[in-house]
């Protein structure tokens, strides 16, 4: 199986930034998709960013150009560097992997969650 930490989540006033890491581990043979999505209270989870194996990026309208989303494959590591941020950012913030363990199919793990709050 595959396990995601996520770390960096926190209190942070308008306009700050903020990095989130999540770091997978476990019986890894292939990473796929790695990703962010979001929940805020009484909201559908969304997707924030992913990338692709391929460096390929695809982001939510709302964060273009405010969020930057990069991994390191030798760390089965994403990053997701929030800036300028926004009240309306506040969410739940999950990390997504789609992998393949040694001996389980390909399938999609997910983090705990960090909290992001955006407040001044």
């Amino acid at each position: 199986q595959v396990q995601l930490v996520e770390s960096g989540g926190g209190l942070v006033q308008p306009g700050g930034s903020l990095r989130l890491s999540c770091v997978a581990s476990g019986s890894i043979f292939a990473m796929y998709g790695m990703g962010w999505y979001r929940q805020a209270p009484g909201k559908q989870r969304e997707l924030v960013a992913v990338i692709f194996s391929s460096s390929s990026t695809n982001y939510n309208d709302s964060v273009k150009d405010r969020f930057t989303i990069t991994r390191d494959n030798a760390k089965n590591t994403v990053y997701l560097q929030m800036n300028s941020l926004k009240p309306e950012d506040t969410a739940v913030y999950y990390c997504y992997a789609r992998a393949r363990a040694i001996g389980v199919p390909t399938r999609d793990y997910w983090g705990q969650g960090t909290q992001v709050t955006v407040s001044s």
